[in-house]
């Protein structure tokens, strides 16, 4: 399944809920208390959707965005089991 998310680094408490707009959709907000360095966001990001999901940290793998604050992430798993899990945290 892949995943549209809105990463907050530097956040003050690390959290995975609501929706955030954008043009071409709404995105899964993820915010986590690690700062934009060295992958560190990007790898904290993985860790929360993963936990939110009930899925292990290896499920989860960034596939676009790196560098940016909206990122496409790629959760292995079963998909309507997910999307329900999904439903909630939106």
């Amino acid at each position: 399944m892949t995943l549209r998310v809105k990463a907050q680094p530097r956040a003050r408490r690390a959290a995975v809920g609501g929706l955030a707009p954008a043009v071409d959709g709404a995105r899964l907000r993820v915010a986590v208390t690690e700062a934009a360095e060295d992958g560190r966001a990007n790898d904290a990001v993985c860790a929360a959707i993963a936990r939110a999901l009930g899925v292990p940290a290896s499920a989860v793998a960034l596939r676009q965005g790196a560098a940016a604050r909206e990122k496409l992430l790629h959760v292995a798993g079963d998909a309507p089991a997910l999307i329900a899990r999904l439903e909630g945290l939106a």
